[in-house]
């Protein structure tokens, strides 16, 4: 609202009633109650916001001018209170989680523990993933066996049965192929003779190589790959570098014994290529 101009001798008359319109188009704020803060701290009784910041005195508002409330200074950090050139402070970077354990390990207990059956293993991991059919054996033979996730060759494991009728009583348990299941004590396909022999702890016995480049360990030699905590044992098949030379193949070949240190079986660098786990 603006006053109309009046000549002088009624502007003392006028003066009273502009400002009081002046402030009707520009009242202070209603004095509405702040909510409390005890929802936060409702062990106490804590006084309201406006207890804790009471308002300062109101300057007389003008016409024209709406009313603002100052603003309280953030301080910096103590840091950069002294040093106004320092780079904000930066949190420390989160910590990575460890890495996962392997999801499929076979150990001598739980599900694959002497009293296992075909059903423990579909109750287990699904019966979609499991089916009763024929794995290859020795010479070309056919063999029955449970195979967990056969259209998957990273997560395929065969089970052989003593008890074929029934599925139960297993009697080897066959990581092979691109499998990536994991056995005890770490044992995993493409491990190297070397690293076999770590674990094993001392020098282990195999027999000669056949013809398709394969090896059997005959004897782990009191080693710790002897016995396995549940009470089953590990055997396996090492095959040599397909790219190792014709007279280092030829020097391991045929039926004798031979030691895992010894350098003509290094010369041909076998790798793990079959973990066989049985009771």
């Amino acid at each position: 609202m603006t006053c109309p101009r009046v000549p002088a001798a009624l502007a003392a008359a006028i003066f009273v009633i502009c400002p009081t319109g002046a402030f009707a188009q520009f009242p202070p704020p209603p004095g509405a109650a702040t909510p409390t803060v005890q929802n936060r701290w409702p062990e106490t009784s804590q006084p309201t916001v406006q207890d804790r910041w009471p308002e300062p005195a109101q300057p007389q508002a003008r016409p024209g001018r709406a009313l603002t409330q100052p603003q309280a200074a953030v301080k910096p950090p103590a840091a950069q209170a002294e040093n106004p050139q320092a780079e904000p402070l930066q949190r420390a970077p989160a910590r990575k989680p460890a890495p996962k354990a392997p999801a499929y390990i076979v150990v001598c207990s739980g599900v694959f523990a002497k009293d296992t059956t075909h059903l423990k293993l579909a109750l287990k991991y699904d019966s979609r993933n499991i089916v009763f059919g024929q794995v290859d054996g020795p010479d070309g033979s056919k063999l029955n066996a449970s195979i967990l996730f056969p259209s998957d060759p990273r997560r395929r494991l065969e089970v052989l049965w003593n008890n074929d009728a029934a599925h139960a009583d297993p009697s080897v348990i066959a990581i092979n192929g691109k499998s990536q299941w994991a056995a005890p004590n770490g044992l995993k396909l493409g491990l190297t003779i070397a690293t076999l022999e770590k674990l094993n702890k001392r020098p282990f016995k195999l027999g000669g190589f056949s013809p398709d480049g394969s090896a059997s360990v005959i004897g782990w030699e009191g080693g710790a790959l002897s016995a396995l905590p549940g009470g089953c044992k590990v055997g396996m098949r090492l095959f040599e570098d397909a790219k190792a030379p014709a007279e280092a193949r030829s020097a391991v070949a045929g039926d004798k014994e031979l030691l895992s240190n010894d350098a003509k079986v290094r010369a041909v660098k076998p790798a793990i290529g079959e973990i066989l786990i049985g009771y």
